[in-house]
């Protein structure tokens, strides 16, 4: 039987340290670079960056089947990992922590750990998953490369 719950999980090592790497998520921009060029995804409100309490709700999706989904953020820890939480929107439980291992001085492991689920319980995990697993597949595979490009780049100038 299918767990209650889903989990992702995608690692790369980076070089720069944990410090720089939260640093530049922290910057207004990260999530628009960060985002597929492929995905639909639109910002409606972004609120406190992405300390506790900051808010953020998207437009995901095409009309007609477009939705709105609400997140929080949540765990700040400087240098080192925070959280976004769903408040409102398409799952009955989505919680993304991104965390910055430090690996040596000029190094960090960037991690996306995602526990989701999807509403009917383990019905809903059945048919959602392979298909959710696809996607943040794909999506972490764009996102880390992207950010291993931005830290490379930086090391070779």
């Amino acid at each position: 039987m299918p767990q209650a719950t889903c989990h992702f999980l995608k690692a790369t090592r980076i070089p720069t340290s944990a410090d720089a790497l939260f640093a530049w998520h922290e910057e207004p921009e990260a999530f628009t670079r960060l985002t597929p060029p492929w995905e639909a995804v639109q910002v409606l409100v972004q609120e406190g960056g992405i300390r506790d309490g900051a808010r953020v709700v998207l437009k995901v999706g095409t009309r007609p089947f477009a939705l709105r989904w609400e997140l929080t953020h949540e765990d700040y820890r400087p240098g080192r990992s925070f959280t976004d939480r769903q408040v409102r929107g398409p799952f009955r439980l989505w919680r993304h922590e991104h965390r910055m291992r430090p690996d040596g001085p000029d190094a960090c492991v960037l991690e996306d750990a995602i526990e989701f689920a999807f509403p009917l319980g383990w019905l809903g995990n059945l048919v959602g998953e392979p298909f959710m697993r696809r996607k943040l597949e794909r999506m972490f595979a764009y996102r880390h490369a992207e950010t291993l490009a931005a830290f490379s780049k930086k090391t070779t100038l």
